[in-house]
């Protein structure tokens, strides 16, 4: 669960989005909520991580066991 941000933030800048574009894409209001997560200060929630692992294509797994790399 550690590297989820950093998981996040890798499946973001290899589509070329921007905070703001995937925010949208999830149906979040604010790109911050976002960039605290990517940054480690928040932790996400499960509503969140079931978005961004359908929205990416991959499993929940890939993104939240921390020995697990995403493609």
């Amino acid at each position: 669960m550690q590297r989820f941000g950093e998981k996040l933030h890798t499946l973001r800048t290899s589509k070329h989005m921007t905070l703001k574009e995937l925010a949208l894409a999830l149906g979040h209001v604010s790109h911050g909520y976002i960039s605290e997560i990517e940054s480690g200060k928040k932790r996400p929630t499960g509503e969140f991580v079931l978005k961004v692992a359908r929205y990416f294509d991959v499993t929940t797994d890939q993104l939240l066991k921390d020995e697990l790399d995403i493609p």
